[in-house]
C-alpha cells in the first residue's frame, strides 16, 4: 500500500477497547493521565506512518529503472493489533517480482561473444630474413667441410683447406666440427619449418599445444613458428546463394525463398575456435532467422491491406539485421542478406494465383462500378445545367440506372430497366411484405 507524506494533523487514537470521551471533556485525576498516554501513543503511531520506509528488496518490473527507488510504506494497526513489519513487506514484494516474472515472456538473445577469444596479429618475420639465414647456414657448412678437405678443390675458388689436410690428406671433420654442422644443420632444418606463402585473401590461425598464438594476415612468403599449427582462413568477401527454403508466413501459408548472402569472416580467431564449422554455422543460422521473419508478416496482401513480405526492402533488411547479431559470436560480418526468389509452395501456388486473380477482379470490379457511378452522376448534373431543368427523384433515379447499366454492361449485352411507375410499385410491394400487411 503506497501511501504519500501527509502533513495534516490526525487524531490520536486511544487504546483498544477504551471509550472514547466526548469532545469538549476533560478527564479528570487518573483518567487524564490516560489519555495522555494514549495522545502520545497516537502522535508515535502517526509518525510511523508519515516517515516513509524505504524498500530494500527487489524491483517491481513496473518501476522506473531510470528513477530513485519506489518508497512504499505497510499499513500499522493500533495498539494492540498486528502489524506488519518491513521483512514481511520485502518478502511480500519478492513474490510479486517472481510473478511479474514468470508472467513475462522470456526475450531470445543473440549468443554472447567470447572475450577471451579475440584475434590478434602472430610474431611474423619477412620471409628473405629466413632465405638469408638460409643462404649464411649453407656457406658455413660448405666452408667446414672444405677445411676438413673433404670437398674437391675447384681451381677458381680460393683453397680453403687447412696446412695438415694439404700434406698429408682428408682426415675427417674434428668433433668441434661435427658439433658446428649439426647446429647448423638444425637451425636450417627450423628455418625451412617456419616458411610460410600466404596469398592475398587468406589468413592463417597459428596454435600450438591448444592454444591461440595469433593470426597471420600478410600475404607473401613470412616465417612464422615452425612449432605452430597452421589453419588456413578466407577471409575475401563472399557469397552464398542457398537452396530453396520452405517455410510458413503469418497466416500459415508455405513459402519458398531462395536468399542470396554476402558475408565475410572478421575474426579468425573466433571463426576457428569458437565453433567447429562456421560455414556450418551460417547456414543453420540463415534458416533458422529467415523461418522466425518469415513468419511475421503475410507473403501477399491482396486481400487485407497492410504490410507484406513482398513490399519493399523490409524482408531484406530485418533478415540482414538479425543474421548479423547471430553471426557476430562466431566472428562473421554479414553485409547483406536478400531473398532472391518468393514464392508459393508447389501445393498451395495454384490455389493462391486462383486467390490472388480473385482479389484483382474484385477490386477491379469496385473501381470500375465507382467510376460509373460519378460518371453518371456527373452526365445526370450536366444534363439538369444543359437544360436549365432539375429531374424530381424517380426521374433522375431511372437515368442514373440506364447509364448504370449502359457503362457497366458489356458490349452486345443490353439489360432491361424498369419503368419508374413499375419500381415504385415493387418497391411498395417489399415494404408491405417487410411491415406484415397485405400488397
Amino acid at each position: 500500500m503506497d501511501v504519500t507524506r501527509d502533513s495534516t494533523k490526525r487524531p490520536a487514537p486511544g487504546p483498544a477497547g477504551a471509550p472514547r470521551p466526548p469532545a469538549g471533556a476533560e478527564m479528570p485525576g487518573a483518567a487524564g493521565s490516560t489519555a495522555a498516554t494514549g495522545n502520545a501513543l497516537g502522535r508515535s503511531l502517526a509518525g510511523a506512518l508519515t516517515k516513509p520506509l524505504i524498500r530494500t528488496g527487489p524491483r517491481l518490473l513496473g518501476d522506473d529503472l531510470d528513477g530513485p527507488p519506489t518508497q512504499q510504506l505497510t499499513p500499522v494497526a493500533a495498539a494492540g493489533g498486528s502489524r506488519s513489519t518491513a521483512a514481511d513487506a520485502a518478502r511480500a514484494d519478492a513474490g510479486r517480482v517472481d510473478a511479474g516474472q514468470a508472467e513475462a515472456p522470456a526475450a531470445r538473445r543473440p549468443p554472447r561473444v567470447d572475450q577471451a577469444v579475440r584475434e590478434r596479429h602472430a610474431l611474423a618475420l619477412p620471409g628473405w630474413l629466413a632465405l638469408l639465414v638460409l643462404l649464411l647456414g649453407a656457406v658455413g657448412i660448405a666452408v667446414i667441410v672444405a677445411r676438413a678437405g673433404l670437398l674437391p678443390q675447384i681451381e677458381a675458388l680460393p683453397d680453403l683447406r687447412l696446412d695438415a689436410v694439404r700434406r698429408s690428406g682428408p682426415v675427417g671433420l674434428t668433433d668441434p666440427e661435427i658439433a658446428g654442422v649439426t647446429a647448423v644443420g638444425l637451425l636450417l632444418v627450423l628455418v625451412l619449418g617456419g616458411l610460410l606463402s600466404n596469398p592475398g585473401g587468406e589468413a592463417r590461425v597459428l596454435t600450438r599445444w591448444g592454444r591461440y598464438r595469433g593470426t597471420v594476415r600478410r600475404a607473401g612468403l613470412v616465417w612464422v613458428n615452425p612449432l605452430a599449427r597452421r589453419r588456413r582462413v578466407d577471409v575475401r568477401l563472399r557469397h552464398w546463394r542457398s537452396d530453396p527454403v520452405t517455410v510458413t508466413d503469418r497466416t500459415g501459408t508455405p513459402i519458398v525463398v531462395r536468399l542470396l548472402v554476402v558475408w565475410r569472416v572478421r575474426d579468425t580467431a573466433r571463426a576457428v575456435l569458437s565453433v567447429a564449422d562456421f560455414e556450418a554455422y551460417l547456414r543453420e543460422q540463415i534458416h533458422a532467422v529467415l523461418t522466425r521473419t518469415a513468419s511475421r508478416l503475410p507473403c501477399d496482401s491482396n486481400s487485407a491491406p497492410g504490410p507484406a513480405l513482398r513490399d519493399g526492402q523490409w524482408f531484406a533488411d530485418e533478415l540482414s539485421r538479425a543474421l548479423a547479431a547471430e553471426a557476430h559470436a562466431a566472428g562473421l560480418e554479414v553485409y547483406s542478406a536478400q531473398p532472391v526468389a518468393l514464392e508459393y509452395a508447389p501445393e498451395v501456388a495454384e490455389s493462391m494465383r486462383r486467390r490472388r486473380l480473385a482479389d484483382l477482379d474484385a477490386g477491379l470490379r469496385t473501381v470500375l462500378v465507382d467510376d460509373a457511378v460519378e460518371a453518371a452522376a456527373l452526365a445526370v448534373r450536366r444534363l439538369e445545367r444543359a437544360t436549365a431543368h432539375e429531374l424530381d427523384e424517380a426521374a433522375r433515379s431511372a437515368l442514373m440506372e440506364q447509364l448504370l447499366v449502359a457503362f457497366v454492361a458489356p458490349a452486345g449485352v443490353s439489360a432491361p430497366v424498369p419503368a419508374p411507375a413499375v419500381r415504385a410499385a415493387r418497391q411498395e410491394a417489399a415494404a408491405a411484405r417487410r411491415e406484415g400487411r397485405p400488397a
